[in-house]
């Protein structure tokens, strides 16, 4: 599989570092080795992941993700050649968005010294700035790219029409978008994403693949289809729903946020696992509580 329209190998499923910045190295180091080890080799962290985590440091732990992430690789630099490393930038918890040109290429900067490496394959906008013009959130992309500092650019949470008025200022096309999407949060069905998706040639990275936890610890209709199809393939629940998000037209890369070695290396059967169209559509029915017209 590759990262939207570049020669960038990526596995089926990612690991995300959301929760990543309270580890001490050891278990820092394990995680990261286990997500590899699983053929997760895409690596997606963010510049604010940890910020609020840490209340006595002054800056309440921005960055803390990505700073023992650099640790990681720091201490064993073949790691970093084994990875696709992904971080985001854009939210500063105060403005709360801020996508300036200024303010991107310090951010962009200050991650790369934090996850102590020259570039990342992989920087996106967090969350749309509705202050700033896309002219000057393209000049900072463009420039990211054509300094080296950024192989590839993507976007997280945008719309649509947001995406395209950006893309209409690019130098290079969007390989990503980042939405929430799961068994349970369907929009990007819905709302064009992932037909975007399909347009630009670019990746679908799924955020929060099982619902912030909902799909594994909380029963329902859709809970009840991914049981059954789970009995099927001698899966999880969890990977059931991780499958599914892989089973569209578009190019779906779930981002796993467990913290659980052995969760992790299950996650990664997902990946080997295709569902018929028939179960792809009883989940999608089972969502929306009623037969596809």
């Amino acid at each position: 599989m590759k990262l939207g329209q570049t020669d960038i190998s990526i596995g089926k499923i990612a690991f995300g570092c959301w929760r990543f910045a309270g580890h001490d190295f050891g278990a820092a180091d394990m995680l990261i080795r286990t997500a590899l080890d699983a053929g997760m080799n895409l690596i997606d962290t963010a510049d604010i992941y940890g910020f609020s985590e840490f209340p006595h440091l002054d800056d309440q732990g921005f960055g803390q993700a990505e700073i023992r992430l650099g640790e990681v690789l720091a201490a064993a630099p073949s790691l970093r050649k084994q990875m696709v490393l992904a971080t985001k930038g854009g939210i500063d918890a105060i403005r709360p968005y801020d996508s300036s040109y200024a303010y991107l290429m310090r951010a962009i900067e200050m991650s790369l010294e934090r996850l102590q490496t020259d570039y990342v394959d992989l920087y996106q906008i967090h969350r749309p700035d509705l202050t700033t013009p896309m002219a000057e959130v393209a000049r900072a992309l463009n420039e990211m790219v054509a300094s080296g500092k950024a192989r590839a650019i993507g976007v997280s949470n945008f719309t649509v029409p947001q995406m395209r008025a950006l893309q209409s200022y690019l130098d290079m096309p969007l390989v990503t978008i980042q939405p929430e999407f799961s068994a349970l949060e369907q929009a990007p069905l819905e709302n064009g994403t992932l037909d975007y998706a399909e347009e630009i040639d670019a990746t679908v990275m799924a955020w929060s693949p099982l619902a912030g936890g909902k799909i594994p610890l909380e029963d329902g209709p859709v809970q009840d289809v991914l049981d059954r199809i789970a009995k099927t393939y001698g899966i999880s629940r969890s990977t059931a729903a991780l499958a599914f998000i892989r089973g569209f037209g578009a190019n779906v890369l779930p981002i796993i946020g467990t913290q659980n070695p052995a969760r992790i290396t299950e996650s990664g059967y997902a990946a080997q696992v295709n569902l018929t169209g028939r179960e792809i559509y009883d989940v999608v029915e089972a969502y929306r509580g009623e037969s596809m017209p």
